[in-house]
């Protein structure tokens, strides 16, 4: 990471969660470490990865993702370990602020413990390959009943230069509005944090829910790889 998570102003980052649902991490990720990852997509052998997607097949848009097998490449699980701990006491918060006697420990292996004695086994953290065309469909990360409630998104590839369009967006959808699109501008090596399908937002009268999907806007030239980091494992 070129700069490390502690360095960062987290009461910023938190202020940018609980006012939109996102906020952007600028360069966690080195241009080397980004294009190692990407590599990762053709080179590393199918060993290293559990399921591959195609999107089309299954109604969730065109392109493709795999999802890595366990044991995660070197250094993913220390940065989803270290994300993680910067994390939970938002996610803490917005459990608390929605009602929910729900509490996330502060280690992330504590928190695997818990999401692999109820049958959520299967790592989630994944690789997303787009070319011209593609686009992912608005959805929401949902893999079991236990669900951290946010998750990163980090660009290995970059925009004007390896690809075009291909915009990462959020749709916000209030109880009684029109919803709210967001697009989320990222360079090669930014991660975005966001929530996974649900988020407090404070109201006349207390804490009301606010239901979020993502997706990315068509790729019209080139080939766009990003990193997917989800803290739960899957069913």
């Amino acid at each position: 990471m070129t700069m490390t998570l502690l360095s960062r102003d987290w009461r910023s980052i938190e202020a940018e969660l609980d006012a939109d649902g996102v906020s952007v991490l600028p360069g966690l990720l080195a241009p080397g470490r980004c294009d190692a990852l990407a590599a990762l997509y053709d080179g590393a052998g199918e060993s290293a990865f559990r399921s591959t997607v195609v999107m089309a097949r299954h109604g969730f848009g065109s392109g493709e993702y795999k999802y890595f097998a366990y044991p995660l490449p070197e250094g993913l699980e220390s940065l989803r370990s270290a994300l993680y701990t910067s994390l939970v006491p938002t996610a803490n918060r917005w459990s608390a602020a929605l009602g929910s006697a729900q509490r996330f420990p502060e280690s992330h292996a504590d928190y695997l413990q818990r999401c692999h004695a109820a049958g959520q086994t299967r790592a989630t953290p994944l690789l997303l390959r787009y070319g011209p065309g593609d686009y992912n469909c608005l959805h929401q990360d949902l893999y079991g009943d236990h669900v951290f409630p946010l998750q990163v998104v980090v660009l290995l590839s970059a925009p004007g230069c390896d690809f075009d369009g291909g915009e990462f967006v959020l749709v916000e959808q209030r109880p009684r509005r029109q919803s709210r699109a967001i697009v989320v501008p990222l360079a090669k090596g930014d991660a975005a944090v966001f929530a996974v399908s649900q988020r407090p937002v404070q109201g006349a009268r207390g804490a009301y829910r606010v239901i979020l999907r993502h997706g990315v806007s068509r790729i019209r030239r080139g080939t766009r790889t990003t990193l997917g980091l989800i803290f739960h494992d899957a069913a």
